[in-house]
């Protein structure tokens, strides 16, 4: 007969989460989830299992539902990313950080903006944040004269871009890389930045 062992066998110390990739998983959910659905629909729940977190998780580092989606439905840190450039090559920037933004975190910065009309009164909320995030700052930095139609205009061009990447899934457009494709495209929307 084998001995019973009585110590208890040594647990290894439960893993800790990284809170800012947890964060930004909770983020990347509910910004999906508000792509895809109404406001009012959404639950925590749905943004939890999406995340692979626990509701009272998101409650933990948002406090409610209303703070997780003021957060999604700011522009302004995907603003910083995306105007992190000087002005000579913000075209090509703009353009590569909207298709990395696809293809290597399967979200556009930008693209949510598309769905406002799916939100309600929330979707006022996200075309008056994306307008002062984006298009007024883009226009603030923007030589010479008709400053805000230029910036409308190369956003535009960009979530056009956006669409036929993300939502349309233009074949052709996802098998080209993506140096070619900013080869291409960025002096394109170059031309609206530049007086």
């Amino acid at each position: 007969m084998s001995a019973v062992s009585t110590t208890p066998p040594t647990a290894s110390p439960p893993a800790r989460r990284d809170a800012e990739a947890t964060k930004a998983a909770i983020l990347r959910a509910a910004r999906y989830l508000l792509a895809r659905n109404a406001h009012a629909d959404i639950t925590l729940k749905a943004v939890a299992e999406r995340a692979g977190v626990s509701a009272p998780l998101i409650l933990k580092y948002f406090g409610n539902k209303d703070a997780l989606f003021a957060r999604v439905m700011s522009f302004e840190s995907d603003a910083e990313d995306l105007l992190d450039a000087p002005l000579d090559g913000l075209g090509r920037h703009m353009v590569r950080h909207v298709l990395v933004s696809q293809r290597e975190r399967g979200a556009d910065p930008l693209l949510r903006i598309a769905f406002a009309p799916l939100q309600g009164d929330h979707g006022d909320i996200l075309r008056v944040n994306f307008r002062a995030h984006v298009v007024d700052r883009l226009a603030a930095r923007l030589p010479g004269p008709d400053a805000g139609l230029r910036a409308e205009l190369a956003v535009a061009t960009l979530l056009g871009l956006g669409v036929m990447y993300g939502i349309a899934r233009g074949t052709r457009l996802r098998a080209t890389a993506i140096d070619t494709i900013v080869d291409r495209y960025g002096p394109t929307v170059q031309a609206h930045l530049t007086p």
